[in-house]
């Protein structure tokens, strides 16, 4: 019995180039994956991978040649881009395909976000940025003449003019109490990473909590993880796919500062196996995989999207489609 929950395929840009990544969106949906989550990068996190193509492109296209949903994973409506300009890229993509686009949104790295060279603040100011960000979008999603004057940002009167039937849902990215609890109270849904089940289940309940003292109903929140992993033919080749390819899945600090796909590569000649423990599964083993992904279904999720870390995207979705999506449980 196919599980409830929607697996979906995770695009990495900073992979794989555009157009090839379509085709592996069609491979994905062809067996068994059910909806797109795109990265939005202006570099690769190490030169590689090779690639940071421009995630609204990517997103349009991917929506005109899939039948499911596409959504940023994420994108920070701050520093590059004024989150107006990101309420009109969301309400043109719902408009034009109702129903099947989400808004991911997150405060944002270096990596991406000092390109226009102004101030990076710390972690404080950047979560704070980001929701005031979603109070100008929620603004703009009501179709009305609307202007802002905050502590951040500044908009002058505008309006949306083309706008969908109804707005996307938004989705905030988090992976801490405090934003969780927020993001519940102003958001539609969150949007976190493979994590220990009892720090999941935290966020649940932060999230729960927000969603209470914001007048939302919990039951409607949703939950969606991006988990990544590392599958080969021999566990060999996935342990080798994981060092070269996804090296900052072994990292175990904090990145958002970091600036330069240089500076992360030198700092992955420091990453050992063994730093993957805990963070992203490495195995030939498909039954391994598929108790991995069965442990978040059963956490309640309503989606998750798979990375496998690998260039063998198409063997994997292969595999996946035929051995571990359809042996999974609701």
């Amino acid at each position: 019995m196919m599980a409830k929950v929607q697996i979906g395929y995770a695009a990495m840009l900073e992979q794989f180039h555009p157009t090839e990544l379509l085709d592996l969106c069609d491979v994905a949906e062809k067996n068994g994956f059910r909806g797109v989550m795109a990265a939005d990068h202006v570099q690769p996190w190490v030169p590689t991978q090779g690639q940071a193509a421009f995630v609204w492109a990517f997103m349009t296209a991917a929506l005109a040649r899939t039948g499911g949903d596409v959504g940023p994973g994420v994108t920070c409506p701050s520093f590059r881009q004024h989150p107006a300009i990101i309420a009109q890229a969301a309400a043109t993509l719902e408009a034009m395909y109702p129903g099947r686009f989400w808004l991911g949104l997150g405060s944002g790295e270096a990596l991406n976000e000092h390109v226009v060279g102004g101030y990076w603040p710390e972690v404080a100011e950047r979560i704070a940025r980001m929701f005031e960000s979603v109070e100008i979008i929620r603004k703009l999603f009501t179709g009305k003449d609307v202007k802002h004057s905050g502590e951040y940002y500044k908009m002058e009167t505008m309006r949306l003019w083309t706008m969908p039937e109804t707005p996307p849902p938004i989705l905030i990215a988090t992976a801490g109490p405090i934003t969780a609890k927020k993001t519940g109270r102003v958001a539609d849904g969150l949007i976190t990473v493979g994590a220990p089940e009892e720090k999941i289940e935290m966020i649940r309940a932060k999230c729960v909590e927000g969603c209470i003292e914001g007048g939302n109903d919990p039951d409607k929140f949703k939950y969606i993880l991006q988990l990544h992993l590392s599958w080969a033919e021999t566990d060999e080749d996935a342990l080798t796919n994981a060092m070269v390819e996804w090296p900052n899945g072994g990292m175990k600090f904090p990145k958002q500062d970091i600036r330069s796909p240089h500076d992360f590569a030198q700092m992955a000649k420091l990453v050992r196996p063994e730093d993957f423990q805990g963070r992203m599964l490495i195995s030939s083993d498909l039954e391994a995989h598929r108790r991995e992904i069965q442990k978040f279904v059963d956490l309640g999720f309503d989606r998750i999207y798979l990375h496998n870390v690998g260039r063998n995207q198409r063997e994997w979705a292969e595999a996946f489609g035929r051995e571990v999506l359809p042996a999974l449980r609701a």
